[in-house]
């Protein structure tokens, strides 16, 4: 009785090491042909779609010849509306830079830091210019 004890999960694991052996044994056995091959081709201006060969199957697209070196359209990134089309120019976009920047610098007439007053008379006469640009003079 002991010795029927240790060696029933002996027999179980070889019975269940054994069952997988022989169902792919069967599966193998049950097919007799070969899957399908699929192929898809795009082809580009007067290009003709290849031959299917046997068993082949071949699906074909045909597309433009000003597309063949382009990012296919799924990659692509859409263009936002409301993207202005110049930017300004190179001129404006470096003083917004230097606007922000200058919060952080030496001469910034902020409460914040030290250097903060020493550039309160600059920033008084950056305004005084921006308001006589603004009126036209």
């Amino acid at each position: 009785m002991r010795m029927m004890k240790r060696s029933a999960p002996l027999l179980l694991l070889l019975l269940a090491l054994a069952a997988p052996a022989q169902a792919q044994d069967e599966d193998l056995g049950m097919t007799s042909t070969p899957p399908e091959r699929t192929s898809i081709l795009i082809t580009y201006g007067d290009e003709p779609c290849p031959e299917a060969e046997g068993d082949e199957i071949v699906v074909c697209a045909q597309q433009p010849e000003g597309d063949r070196y382009r990012v296919p359209k799924e990659l692509r990134e859409e263009l936002k509306e409301d993207v202005p089309a110049g930017g300004g120019s190179w001129a404006s976009a470096v003083e917004g830079y230097d606007n922000i920047a200058r919060v952080t610098r030496p001469n910034s007439c902020s409460p914040v830091g030290s250097y903060g007053f020493t550039g309160c008379t600059a920033a008084a006469l950056r305004q005084w210019f921006e308001a006589r640009r603004a009126d036209g003079r």
